[in-house]
Parts: structure tokens; sequence; C-alpha cells
């Protein structure tokens, strides 16, 4: 592995920021700088995170620390998504897509965080 690209918890966090930018596309204006701006926000910073990481990886605790950083954003992203869904901006089904890609993320981060040295 020589590209954070490469990186299959970069890989579907990705697809995850990219899904909720599409569907915040559809929100109220009043949530633009509120719910829209955070969900955003914390789903690209997961994989900001692990890029970030990824590229300083032969520092096994600045890697460590930057996917735990990765980790806290990738919940705070699964609390937007339960807003999301109480608030009425999408069903149940697009909960529960957007949540299992969420949760299939982070299961990909602990296994970096708990494996740092099988991506040095």
């Amino acid at each position: 592995m020589g590209y954070y690209k490469d990186l299959l918890a970069y890989k579907k966090g990705y697809e995850l920021a990219m899904k909720i930018f599409q569907l915040t596309k559809r929100f109220p204006p009043e949530e633009r700088y509120s719910l829209t701006d955070q969900i955003r926000r914390s789903s690209r910073s997961v994989c900001t995170n692990i890029a970030e990481g990824y590229r300083r990886r032969r520092y096994k605790d600045y890697f460590i620390s930057k996917l735990n950083d990765a980790e806290t954003e990738n919940t705070e992203t699964q609390v937007w998504l339960d807003f999301c869904l109480d608030c009425g901006y999408i069903n149940q089904e697009e909960h529960n897509t957007l949540s299992g890609l969420n949760e299939e993320t982070g299961k990909l981060n602990n296994y970096m965080i708990n494996n740092p040295d099988k991506f040095r």
C-alpha cells in the first residue's frame, strides 16, 4: 500500500461523504449553516484524517492519533444522520443505507487503529 486512496476505509468514507453531499442539497435553506454544514464537515473530516495519518504512518503514534480523530468524526457523522432522520430530512431507508456505510467505515478505521504496523 502506497497511497491513501487505496485504503478501503478512505474509499468507504469518501463514498459516504459524497452521498451526504448529494442528499443535503435538498435540505431546507434554514439548515444551510447548521445541520447541512455540520454533517458535510464531519463526513469529509473522516477522509481527511485518514489521509493525513496515512501520509505520516511511519510515526505510529501520529498515525493512530489521526485515525482516532477520524473515528471521532465518524461518530459525529452518525449523530447528524440521526438528526436528519428525526427532523424528517431523510427517510428510514436512506438512514439505514448511510448508517450502514458509516458503520463499515468505522470498522475499517478501527482495524487500522488496532493494526497500525500492517500499514507502515
